[in-house]
């Protein structure tokens, strides 16, 4: 009986033998003959063959994110290739490149580029952000009187535009600050405004924080006599040089600007809380009635208009038409 099972077991063995063998055999054949390829399709027709899917994929997605030409944010490729594994003699090739420029054929490539506008109509362009803020930062020192027109905006698109350089975009958008009041002589006055002498000594709470708009020396102030006044004075006087700019106190609405009798050219802000600041004697006048204008934002220029011994800012401050003392809040 152990005879018996002896032989079985070793025929077995022999046949388990012969079949591993000729596995190999099969493999090995295969494997001479024969590659694991990948066969690429796209949109339901073969392509071709790649033996690296991943490379070619990554190849793929990379040109889809990234584009590959200059300002390309982004290619739109509606359908991606697929992959199916299979045997493929050796004799034939792989064709990556191809089946790469065939996907490629099929993009939509989208250019990203800044607009700087003017009133919303697009007037320059250039290929990065920090160059149309440059341009916006040139107009604002340069003072331009547009300056609150203008924008940048981000745009998308499959055609790209032509660019300028930053100097050109500026020379292109730039305008003068217009004088509205530009001498003593000067007759145009536009909007009301309060010259009574009513003042007084107390300080009360106006609500708002005030700049100086000027730096410089204080050569008369509030409340004092001076042989060149009928009154006491109703503000504050600070020296500077003529054409020096003049600042807004704080943010408001400009309610007067023009020639005011002994106040020369002035221009009067009008804040929250029935609080108001003058700006007087000025050479120039950068801004108009019913504008806007921002803390620090240039309004005009040292003169020496009106009842002026020389170039210097009158400045006041008011609530409700009474004069306050300018240095309870500023200097």
């Amino acid at each position: 009986m152990l005879k018996k099972i002896l032989i079985h077991t070793r025929k077995s063995i022999k046949f388990i033998s012969l079949v591993v063998i000729a596995v190999f055999l099969i493999i090995g054949i295969v494997s001479y003959f024969f590659k694991p390829t990948y066969r690429v399709t796209l949109g339901g027709e073969q392509i071709g063959y790649t033996s690296n899917k991943v490379d070619l994929q990554t190849k793929i997605s990379d040109y889809i994110e990234n584009g590959d030409g200059q300002n390309v944010a982004f290619v739109q490729v509606d359908e991606l290739p697929e992959y199916q594994l299979c045997l493929l003699k050796k004799g034939i090739v792989t064709n990556d490149e191809e089946i790469f420029e065939k996907v490629k054929e099929l993009g939509t490539s989208y250019y990203r580029y800044y607009a700087i506008s003017q009133n919303q109509e697009e007037k320059a362009y250039v290929s990065n952000f920090n160059e149309a803020e440059q341009i916006v930062n040139t107009l604002k020192e340069k003072k331009s009187a547009n300056i609150d027109t203008i924008a940048i905006s981000e745009k998308y698109e499959t055609e790209s535009k032509e660019f300028t350089t930053t100097e050109n975009a500026v020379s292109l958008l730039y305008q003068a600050p217009v004088a509205i009041a530009t001498t003593a002589n000067s007759k145009k006055s536009i909007g009301t405004v309060n010259t009574a002498t009513t003042i007084s000594g107390t300080k009360v709470d106006i609500g708002i924080s005030l700049i100086r708009p000027i730096s410089g020396i204080i050569t008369s102030r509030f409340s004092e006599s001076s042989r060149i006044r009928s009154s006491r004075h109703t503000g504050l006087d600070i020296a500077a040089s003529a054409g020096t700019p003049i600042k807004a106190a704080a943010s408001g609405t400009v309610t007067f600007a023009g020639k005011k009798g002994s106040y020369g050219n002035m221009i009067v802000i009008t804040h929250s809380n029935g609080v108001q600041t003058y700006y007087a004697h000025c050479s120039k006048l950068y801004a108009s009635v019913g504008k806007t204008v921002s803390q620090g934002e240039t309004i005009a220029a040292v003169g020496s208009t009106g009842n002026s011994t020389g170039p210097h800012l009158h400045l006041e401050v008011r609530v409700n038409g009474i004069a306050y003392n300018p240095q309870n809040y500023v200097y």
